[in-house]
């Protein structure tokens, strides 16, 4: 066996763990610097320092820093972000175009691996976007040629496309009799 298809059998971190790292910044799909130092196994500071000195590979579509005020934001809707982690600097994120970026300035055989498994994951998700989108518009083409017997069907089929809301948490003291 080759090293190129032993590179494509390769698997060092399941793709759940790479879509739990991805979020959404600006309208893009990115990645925090911390979590993908993580991946990579090196430190955050040292990630951050080659890309420092190679900022002309990273321009603003392909990375960019947040805000306090992003960052504020992804701390309280994401439990990863703790207090007092990442508050030194404010952390750059990285699109998938910064992220394939990378692995040529971190130069290292893992770097490498991780981001092809980082690319495959985020062809993945454009892919099942793209069919749930066209799956949405094939049931409306199809409601439009059908009449009202069908339209509890439909309803159906558009229910199991709607991810489920997450059910909101009482908090406090609650007795067993409310």
């Amino acid at each position: 066996m080759n090293d190129r298809t032993q590179i494509s059998k390769t698997y060092l971190i399941p793709q759940e763990t790479i879509v739990n790292k991805i979020l959404f910044v600006r309208g893009e799909k990115v990645m925090l610097d911390s979590d993908l130092a993580r991946l990579y196994n090196v430190e955050t500071k040292q990630l951050k320092r080659a890309v420092n000195r190679n900022l002309e590979r990273f321009p603003e579509d392909f990375m960019f820093k947040l805000t306090r005020e992003e960052y504020r934001a992804l701390r309280c809707q994401n439990g990863t972000l703790k207090r007092g982690e990442h508050t030194k600097y404010l952390p750059y994120v990285f699109t998938e175009q910064g992220i394939a970026m990378l692995s040529s300035i971190l130069n290292s055989r893992r770097a490498i691996l991780v981001n092809i498994e980082i690319v495959r994951t985020f062809i993945k998700i454009r892919k099942m976007l793209l069919s749930h989108k066209e799956l949405q518009q094939k049931i409306a083409s199809m409601e439009s040629k059908y009449d009202q017997q069908f339209k509890v069907v439909f309803d159906a089929i558009r229910q199991l496309l709607t991810p489920p809301e997450k059910p909101k948490r009482r908090i406090g003291f609650h007795s067993h009799e409310e």
